[in-house]
């Protein structure tokens, strides 16, 4: 190494050396000073918390987004969501009213509305949502425990009503009862399923009771055909009876009409209307198998031999 380089503090004067230690120590405490400066800030984002703690005391909570400010080594920041959050209750097992067992599979939508309260009675975020969905699936287990399986898979006949309100308000009255500063907005129910075990006897029940429906469908459908086909053909004979009578009605009107015209033409010629009888006669007695003995120089005998005078 060149002695060039080697600085040699011997050869500097008191003054000199105090200097140069003044400098030092002014650079120090400048870094100390930014450091601390900058740990003594802290930001507050949009949607969430700043829970300032003193010794594990909450001694403010900061809720507004900007930068803010506290005492560094003396306070700690914990951050909360100040926002909706949705919790996925793990899937457990029921007893209905009938005695079968389901899963049931729900989620929660819930906040935090006292982060003093939740940070000093459940300590963290994971342990709020443990409680909340212990009391979720304990008051689905009591208001399910009160129906019947059919009642709770049928939309239709379902007894369920407003179950998630009922549900959402028993749970924020336990939440608030043990002050930890959340509140259940919605719960909802998934899925309802059968253990594997109970699967296909459930599934030979339905299939059952589908096809015996189906059977009463059928047998309401004959009895209605047949009574369709019954009434028509009764309307059929009805139309039938009154559409004969009003024939036999205006047949007897055209007979007696004329009558009543053949009547007034014989009595404008009288003997021609005796000789069209005869003639007429004539149609009934005599055909190609007739055989006529008349005595000879009858008027009857002329006419047919067409004898006149």
């Amino acid at each position: 190494m060149s002695d060039e380089n080697i600085y040699d503090m011997g050869k500097k004067s008191p003054t000199e050396i105090k200097r140069y230690v003044k400098i030092g120590v002014s650079i120090v405490a400048l870094l100390v000073l930014i450091i601390l400066t900058l740990s003594s800030l802290f930001i507050v984002k949009e949607g969430e918390y700043k829970v300032v703690r003193q010794f594990g005391e909450v001694i403010r909570i900061e809720s507004e987004p900007g930068l803010k400010m506290r005492v560094p080594l003396l306070h700690s920041i914990t951050t909360l969501p100040n926002k909706k959050l949705v919790y996925d209750v793990t899937e457990k097992q029921i007893n209905t009213l009938d005695k079968k067992r389901l899963i049931i599979d729900n989620y929660a939508v819930w906040k935090i509305i006292d982060p003093t309260l939740m940070i000093t009675n459940a300590k963290t975020q994971i342990n709020a949502e443990s409680r909340m969905g212990e009391f979720i699936f304990s008051v689905i287990r009591s208001e399910l425990g009160t129906m019947n399986y059919d009642e709770i898979i049928n939309d239709k006949g379902s007894t369920r009503g407003d179950l998630n309100q009922r549900v959402a308000e028993r749970v924020n009255t336990l939440l608030a009862r043990d002050e930890y500063g959340i509140q259940l907005d919605d719960v909802r129910i998934k899925r309802t399923d059968l253990p594997v075990e109970n699967e296909q006897s459930v599934f030979n029940r339905m299939i059952s009771e589908r096809e015996s429906k189906a059977q009463e469908y059928l047998s309401q459908g004959e009895a209605e055909k047949n009574r369709i086909i019954s009434q028509a053909d009764r309307d059929v004979k009805e139309m039938l009876s009154k559409a004969n009578a009003q024939a036999e009605e205006i047949r007897a009107e055209g007979e007696e009409e004329a009558a009543r015209l053949y009547n007034e033409a014989f009595q404008q010629d009288v003997e021609f209307y005796q000789l069209y009888r005869t003639l007429e006669s004539y149609k009934e007695t005599i055909d190609g198998e007739t055989t006529i003995i008349l005595p000879q120089g009858s008027s009857y005998t002329d006419l047919l031999l067409g004898y006149t005078e």
